[in-house]
């Protein structure tokens, strides 16, 4: 894929935007993992990650989480609780055993992502903190540089309008061989176009719009259309019920204002809307963006903060959080203005 791209684009070199949140398992290989600090074996498996890419003539750009934007924050609240379930598992075991567990209970330890941060860019790499949802900026910033494709693991990339999507976990780093995920291929499957797929993934749910709150949506779509299901479990029978419904009963008029009229009462039509926004990318359109709801805009400074901040100082915050790392320093400056401005 990388020689095609060069010979379609001479002078261009081919880049891959990393999600690196996702990369971290697969970074991450110490035998001894429960024990940690083995920073040298790390450093030497990501420089190993890197030069195979360098050596096939292929750039890397990596992007780490910079914030938890507000409308995912309650999911977020309950992986962590989840993650503290799964740690307490894993100190159950150690203390009744007196050895680590199995790799099937690995869990990344704590700061590896801060560390990583520092160790590629010690390796010349290029990365950045996003500054809003980590996965919507590895898929603009593919679209806006034309990269060849996206490395990681969330089924989102396949949501976003965006470059090709490659899987972590299904990396051979020796042969540089994976899995490349179509959104072509899966509407033929669905039964719809590819720019219905930010509605597919809201009625099924997702981080914004959780499976919960759409339980009588998705018994209204099982009455509504019969279907074959594509599994046996209740969420293969969920993706078929809704995929039929948007193929069958939305092809013909692809509105909000039919939507409306189907969609039960006590949906958060709100939500819906802002969680549909969400997937549009810079400079892109979608016949799913209720009126109302302002396309997604470049992203500005200070937009998480509720108060007025000299923006030319924010500015200078910005621009070392952004392009030099310097994360910390960032959220500090933010806090120190707002208390002055408070005081």
């Amino acid at each position: 894929m990388a020689r095609v791209y060069v010979a379609a684009n001479r002078g261009q070199t081919p880049t891959i935007v990393v999600d690196a949140m996702c990369c971290l398992r697969y970074w991450y290989t110490p035998e001894a993992w429960v024990h940690g600090g083995q920073w040298k074996e790390f450093l030497a498996s990501l420089g190993t990650f890197v030069e195979t890419f360098r050596a096939a003539g292929i750039k890397l750009v990596f992007i780490f989480d910079g914030v938890v934007e507000q409308k995912k924050r309650d999911e977020w609240v309950r992986r962590r609780l989840t993650n503290n379930t799964e740690i307490a598992q894993i100190f159950k075991h150690i203390k009744s055993r007196g050895q680590q567990p199995g790799r099937n209970m690995f869990f990344i330890p704590s700061g590896l992502s801060t560390f990583a941060r520092f160790a590629l860019k010690s390796l010349g790499q290029e990365v950045m903190c996003s500054a809003r949802e980590g996965d919507y900026e590895v898929a603009a910033y593919g679209l806006k540089n034309k990269c060849l494709g996206i490395l990681g693991e969330d089924s989102d990339y396949l949501i976003f309008n965006t470059v090709p999507y490659f899987s972590i976990s299904k990396l051979s780093l020796g042969q540089l061989v994976t899995c490349m995920f179509s959104r072509e291929k899966l509407c033929n499957f669905l039964g719809f176009h590819t720019e219905d797929l930010p509605l597919f993934a809201c009625l099924v749910g997702n981080d914004v719009m959780p499976e919960g709150r759409l339980g009588t949506f998705h018994r209204k779509c099982a009455t509504m259309c019969q279907t074959n299901s594509y599994g046996r479990s209740k969420r293969a029978n969920t993706i078929a019920a809704v995929a039929e419904f948007i193929s069958h009963v939305l092809q013909s008029q692809r509105s909000w204002n039919v939507l409306d009229e189907i969609l039960p009462r006590d949906l958060d039509r709100k939500m819906l809307y802002e969680a549909v926004e969400a997937y549009v990318l810079p400079g892109q359109s979608s016949p799913w963006l209720y009126p109302s709801v302002s396309q997604p805009k470049e992203l500005s400074y200070g937009q998480e903060t509720t108060v007025c901040v000299d923006q030319e100082i924010l500015q200078v915050q910005w621009e070392y959080f952004f392009g030099e790392l310097k994360v910390l320093i960032y959220h500090w400056g933010i806090c120190c203005i707002q208390s002055i401005l408070i005081v």
